[in-house]
């Protein structure tokens, strides 16, 4: 053999082996470079640390963790661990190992019609929250995750540019979210997925975490798939009052669940974080008019101005968004007597007035004010102390209306003539769905003259106490616990007559409490049959002859009851035998 092509041959192999090495370490460098460049974005996020290689294989093992609370997609909040987002697709990704866990594991029924809400409005369709499925696997084909470090809160908020939405849907529902979770701390992140740009009140949401809240649009600048290290998905709805008409014409929710303390609560956080001194007032009362500046004006406001501070002998002030800092505005609610505004987004600062204000809303001509109870629903929460006044306007001529207008603020032009007629011609906006009513819409936007010496008479005539700031009275509100010891005997005289004595003690927390009035209810019903005999007694022992038969056994269930309405639990029930 040809020694030349022997070396030819050697050196070519030589070269190859190199030259694949060579490969080699350039791919080895690449991705090591890819790594630190991810590693960086990651960081970017947050200033936690983060070991990249070991984050990436925990996510190709054990895949995305999820467990979750609530039955029905109404009332579910989910855990996740490595959930991931796609900012091209727009999709959350739930990626499967043999570690994964899925509760509830819901198969198909996740569709019916979503795993959960992901705003605080009860099953509104644009609301919903899914993902989509994928094996572990298929990660060595897709982009390299940016892992996001912080603890995540991963929500929609509903409509940022209305200050009553801020406050209902979005602010209360979140801090209590996070109160419901210790990781959900100050050092969260808040991370918006329904789309909408900052909106006017942006700063609000900023106060909820040390971290600067993330918007959709935004997650695309950080990478194209996005993992989520841990994250907690939707919000409690604990705490919203309200329902706006989706389904039924808008009014109180069903079921309330949350008090005026916990609604104070979150305003004395807010306070903190806005710099309000939470001290107490110089001592000077004042009433607090919020005048609007673009629709829905009161035509006589200087009027108005100078006849409440004359008939209450308080200084009167204006506030409005326009003109003052959120800060000021609540400064300033917070230690007024009282807060008179139009019928508007506006009047959700009222959650900031102390207790014993009063709350004056002025509704224009044809829109009856039971229809549209937001703000008397939340002033009338117990614990919110507040004393709530409506008006409205009654006079057609103390209104402006303004026909030509665009639909959406209150122009009814794009109307056939005879729906224009019938509408002007209209003395009340009947009960309606939300939210394109154009009937709604026109008198929504009306302004209007008030009528002063009516309103200064049915404010009279509303406010049982002079408005002005009070302390709390804890007990007011306070439930008895179970009554103890309960006891019977009967006595029966000859075949036909029996009587059934019943004794108790009192509940253990009366005693520690200043009640006004204290009421016993007591329940017999003979066994087998479905009715009770119901008794209201004053004592704590009672002989019941009535309706007592001998030879018969009853049940008794007994309870106490504070200050006529305030129900206690009914003790473990009595067997009892004549």
């Amino acid at each position: 053999m040809n020694i030349a092509a022997v070396f030819n041959a050697l050196l070519v192999s030589v070269l190859a082996a190199l030259l694949w090495k060579y490969i080699k370490l350039r791919e080895h460098a690449f991705v090591v470079e890819e790594e630190l460049v991810l590693t960086r974005q990651s960081q970017e996020l947050s200033q936690v640390q983060i070991d990249y290689q070991a984050a990436l294989q925990a996510l190709l093992e054990d895949g995305t963790r999820m467990v979750c609370t609530g039955r029905m997609h109404t009332d579910r909040l989910c855990r996740f661990q490595s959930l991931c987002y796609s900012t091209e697709a727009e999709e959350f990704i739930y990626f499967h190992s043999n570690a994964s866990v899925m509760l509830p594991n819901l198969g198909s029924r996740r569709f019916q019609p979503a795993l959960l809400d992901l705003s605080s409005v009860e099953d509104h369709n644009t609301q919903y929250f899914n993902f989509v499925e994928l094996p572990a696997a298929a990660l060595k084909f897709m982009p390299k995750p940016v892992f996001v470090p912080d603890v995540a809160l991963i929500a929609n908020r509903f409509n940022p540019d209305n200050l009553m939405h801020v406050f209902h849907d979005d602010l209360l529902p979140i801090y209590y979210t996070m109160q419901q979770f210790s990781d959900l701390g100050a050092e969260a992140r808040l991370f918006f997925m329904e789309g909408w740009s900052e909106g006017a009140h942006f700063d609000l949401y900023k106060l909820l975490s040390n971290k600067q809240p993330l918007l959709r649009e935004q997650l695309k600048t950080l990478g194209r798939l996005l993992c989520f290290t841990k994250s907690y998905v939707g919000l409690s709805k604990i705490t919203t009052w309200y329902q706006y008409g989706f389904v039924q014409p808008q009014g109180p929710k069903a079921n309330i669940l949350v008090s005026g303390n916990e609604i104070r609560q979150f305003t004395k956080f807010l306070m903190q974080k806005l710099n309000v001194s939470l001290e107490e007032s110089s001592g000077e009362e004042y009433i607090v008019v919020f005048s609007r500046t673009i629709n829905r004006l009161i035509l006589n406001e200087a009027e108005l101005i100078l006849a409440l501070a004359q008939e209450f002998q308080m200084k009167t002030i204006t506030v409005s968004l326009e003109e003052h800092s959120f800060s000021d505005i609540v400064r300033l609610i917070s230690n007024a007597s009282m807060l008179v505004s139009m019928h508007g987004a506006q009047l959700v600062t009222s959650l900031f007035l102390p207790r014993g204000a009063a709350v004056v809303e002025l509704f224009p001509y044809a829109i009856n004010p039971e229809h549209y109870t937001p703000y008397k629903t939340l002033a009338t929460l117990p614990g919110m102390d507040l004393q709530y006044v409506a008006w409205q306007n009654t006079a057609r001529e103390d209104t402006v209306t303004y026909p030509d207008r665009p639909w959406d603020q209150g122009g009814i032009a794009h109307l056939d003539k005879a729906e224009q007629e019938r509408i002007m011609k209209s003395t009340e906006v009947p009960r309606h769905l939300c939210c394109r009513n154009p009937e709604w819409l026109f008198r929504a936007y009306q302004d209007t003259k008030v009528d002063i010496p009516a309103l200064l008479h049915v404010i009279r005539q509303a406010v049982k106490s002079k408005p002005g700031p009070k302390k709390q009275k804890w007990a007011g509100g306070l439930y008895p616990g179970k009554v103890r010891d309960a006891k019977c005997q009967a006595s029966v005289q000859g075949t036909s007559e029996a009587k059934l004595s019943v004794s108790w003690q009192i509940p253990w927390n009366l005693k520690y409490l200043k009640v006004r009035e204290v009421k016993y209810e007591v329940w017999i019903q003979e066994q087998g049959e479905n009715t009770y005999m119901p008794y209201i007694l004053s004592h704590q022992n009672h002989t019941f002859s009535e309706n007592i038969k001998p030879f018969t056994i009853y049940l008794v269930w007994i309870r106490c009851i504070f200050n006529k309405n305030l129900l206690g639990p009914f003790a473990d029930v009595l067997l009892c035998s004549t």
